[in-house]
């Protein structure tokens, strides 16, 4: 790696581009790259704590098989593995909070990129969008998420905080960057399968993990009938959810207890 702007910095974010290090407003890919033109490629968003990235084994092992379902050549996880704590201690080492993106595209390259923890509301308000999964796209993460965006942008433009997706068959999904989890009324702790075609989430996996979590086909019905909601994710850990359309929920005892689980779950890893 190139040994520019070796030293740390708090302020502003920084990228890796095929083993350059650089500022990110200044990163390019070659204008002719698939991963550009066409949404071919790969990519993971891990979370750093403190200049600590979280799950990195996990995030890597899941580029590697995002890579390889999309026929993409092989990840080049020793070089990652080298530039990743590289460039978070140019970042900033112990004083980075945020996250770090991986991209693998199409063309050979690969880009390390330092950016600021979203922001996002306490609670979260969601509203539904109509989507059919692309089965194709199964257990991929790929570029191509124009759709979880416009989803996104969809439900704020009707005043919510993020998106709901749901089948034109009523079977609810999860949210475009998160997964959804609810409590039903007999107090179990539920969220959809992953035959469902939603994504393998880490953070997802993580909650499985600390609580006792059954896998069943959710509707609206029975988000209406839950006692309380949860989205989990990367960046939101595990967020609560305020309401589903008109539907208000209130922030219950099980969703304090995932939050506090996983958080604690998080420091234990790291500290590992």
């Amino acid at each position: 790696m190139s040994d520019e702007l070796a030293a740390p910095t708090t302020t502003a974010e920084l990228a890796c581009v095929d083993g350059r290090r650089l500022p990110a407003a200044e990163a390019t890919i070659p204008a002719t790259d698939e991963g550009l033109l066409r949404g071919d490629g790969v990519f993971e968003v891990i979370r750093v704590y403190d200049g600590r990235p979280f799950a990195l084994v996990d995030h890597l092992d899941r580029l590697e098989r995002s890579a390889a379902n999309l026929r993409l050549d092989e990840v080049p996880r020793a070089e990652l593995e080298t530039e990743i704590p590289e460039l978070l201690t140019a970042r900033g080492g112990a004083e980075f909070d945020g996250c770090l993106r991986i991209v693998i595209t199409r063309g050979g390259h690969r880009l390390l990129l330092t950016e600021p923890l979203p922001p996002t509301p306490e609670r979260v308000r969601l509203g539904v969008v109509e989507y059919a999964p692309t089965r194709v796209l199964d257990g991929i993460k790929s570029l191509s998420y124009a759709a979880n965006m416009l989803a996104g942008r969809l439900a704020r433009e009707r005043g919510f905080d993020e998106a709901l997706l749901v089948t034109p068959h009523g079977r609810v999904l999860e949210a475009p960057t998160s997964s959804i989890f609810w409590v039903d009324p007999a107090g179990t702790l539920c969220t959809p399968p992953l035959d469902e075609h939603i994504l393998a989430s880490i953070t997802r996996a993580r909650v499985m993990d600390v609580m006792p979590v059954t896998e069943r086909p959710c509707t609206m019905d029975d988000l209406a009938a839950a006692r309380e909601a949860f989205l989990a994710s990367t960046t939101r850990e595990a967020q609560s959810i305020a309401a589903i359309e008109d539907v208000e929920l209130p922030e219950g005892e099980i969703t304090r207890e995932t939050a506090a689980k996983v958080s604690a779950l998080i420091e234990e890893e790291l500290a590992g």
